[in-house]
């Protein structure tokens, strides 16, 4: 059992391997046994996953692989990776269910999900920066083929411009990782930081370079300014499942290596009050600011969800960098908010054009009339999205912003923030509220005998999907007490107080 952390890896990859190898014709002419086999397979390896968290976080502490001499690669289960790994599961398990109406039955597309998820829960249990590293790559690699599902010149180009950004962002990290390397008693986890205090003290400016570098390579795949173009070039050409995982999921992982370099090996005592934090802070709101603004003036729906994400993920940054524990909390809890949120917008989107091939905006005059289960969802995740009550998204703004207000690092930038978020939060309503509104009021001029404005709904195995999500946004406002014991102890010792 020393191995539990890489068991739910294997079977996903397993059935990934099944699936991209066994040739289409031999799962039959219809579609069900290449869609029982693939949910057979997430739900195994989601199974394993929850199996591994509850094993593995009171039994098994580490498993060692030497890689090459003194370079470990370890594995460990904690509250920080089980949080990321579990909102991973619930997003890909009801993704996979959604594309059974929206793919065509391409197994392949099916097996890089698997993939993909493997990845995911890899970095998720990645106890030291080598094991990180690796399966960040692995992440990007795995996910590179639902950017270019499609096989148009446009997602090529995608898929292109994702691969360059994240391997150039990745490098960055690397390079980050051969300082800390020589300047750390150990690159496994450790709440607090492993500095050595003595090479902190003669090293400190190249520390803080290598602590940026990381923040501006990681923050690559969370779609941080100025290394966020990939995002809203790349997300919108995938089938709509695999945006959803993409924005709602996969860029998280390049939060967690953020608050794994900053809050496990660095410190965030040793960047309190630095230039780098100064940097990060305003990285991360210019990014709030630029990706709503340009969201709000997007005219493509998905397109306009892919700079939402731009701007969303960077409140979880802003959450992170401020060093104060009621911001972290925040900032955790918007990680999981924002990936069910963005993940049921993302699904609304595909059911909309699945139906009506409809992508712009201003051609959904009505949708409400023509989908109004899909439409009613999609405003109840806008709500979300924007931070009204009683939904999860205004639970997690609210730490941030008095997160924000209360640091004693962040200088005049604490008051700043709440401003931008605040200032975010209209744009968001002007930028989602109007699909609801010309939705289900289109005008008198709307022609509601007109054949293509007939009520058609989506497939119930699309809509289903999306109410989970959009059921645990508002539980999660409801009942945030749910998750707050474990954030509170999490933010205690992640933070140390600073």
């Amino acid at each position: 059992m020393e191995y539990i952390e890489l068991i739910p890896v294997c079977a996903a990859v397993i059935f990934g391997l099944v699936l991209c190898l066994v040739p289409r014709k031999a799962f039959g002419k219809g579609k069900l046994a290449l869609h029982l086999v693939s949910l057979a397979g997430m739900l195994v390896a989601a199974g394993l996953t929850v199996w591994a968290m509850n094993y593995g976080g009171h039994k098994c502490e580490h498993v060692y692989f030497e890689l090459m001499k003194g370079i470990p690669i370890v594995f460990k289960v904690d509250s920080l990776g089980c949080i990321f790994a579990m909102v991973a599961t619930i997003c890909f398990i009801l993704a996979i269910l959604f594309s059974f109406k929206y793919i065509d039955g391409d197994n392949r597309y099916y097996g890089f999900m698997l993939f993909t998820y493997g990845a995911l829960i890899g970095l998720d249990f990645a106890g030291n920066l080598v094991t990180m590293y690796l399966f960040f790559e692995m992440l990007t690699l795995l996910s590179f083929p639902l950017v270019l599902q499609t096989k148009t010149h446009e997602s090529i180009m995608a898929a292109l411009k994702y691969i360059f950004y994240s391997l150039t962002g990745a490098y960055m990290g690397l390079f980050a990782i051969y300082v800390l390397y020589q300047n750390t008693t150990t690159m496994t986890f450790v709440y607090g930081g492993t500095m050595d205090p003595v090479k902190m003290a003669e090293n400190t400016t190249l520390i803080l370079i290598a602590s940026m570098a990381a923040l501006i390579g990681f923050g690559v795949k969370a779609g941080m300014f100025p290394m966020h173009a990939w995002l809203p070039t790349a997300h919108p050409v995938a089938p709509a499942p695999a945006s959803a995982v993409l924005s709602g999921v996969i860029v998280k992982g390049g939060v967690l290596c953020i608050i794994r370099v900053v809050y496990f090996i660095v410190g965030s005592a040793n960047l309190a009050g630095t230039w780098v934090q100064t940097a990060w802070m305003i990285l991360s709101l210019v990014t709030v600011f630029m990706g709503s603004l340009l969201a709000y003036r997007e005219p493509v729906l998905k397109k306009r969800l892919a700079y939402s994400t731009v701007s969303q993920v960077s409140y979880i940054l802003f959450g992170l960098s401020v060093f104060n524990k009621m911001a972290f909390e925040g900032a955790i809890l918007h990680v999981i908010f924002h990936a069910f949120i963005k993940c049921a917008l993302f699904l609304c989107a595909g059911a909309i054009i699945h139906e009506t091939g409809k992508e712009r905006v201003d051609e959904l005059t009505g949708i409400g009339k023509k989908m109004p289960i899909t439409t009613v969802l999609f405003t109840v995740a806008s709500l979300g999205l924007i931070g009204i009550p009683p939904t999860g998204g205004f639970i997690s703004k609210w730490y941030l912003a008095v997160g924000a207000l209360n640091s004693t690092t962040a200088g005049v930038l604490k008051f700043v923030g709440p401003a931008v978020l605040l200032v975010s939060a209209l744009l968001t309503a002007g930028y989602l509220l109007p699909v609801t509104v010309k939705g289900f009021f289109p005008g008198s001029d709307f022609d509601y005998e007109a054949k293509e404005n007939k009520k058609h709904e989506a497939p119930m195995l699309m809509w289903v999907p999306i109410m989970i999500l959009i059921i645990l946004v508002v539980a999660g406002g409801l009942f945030p007490n749910v998750l707050k014991e474990t954030l509170e102890t999490l933010a205690t010792v992640v933070v140390k107080g600073v």
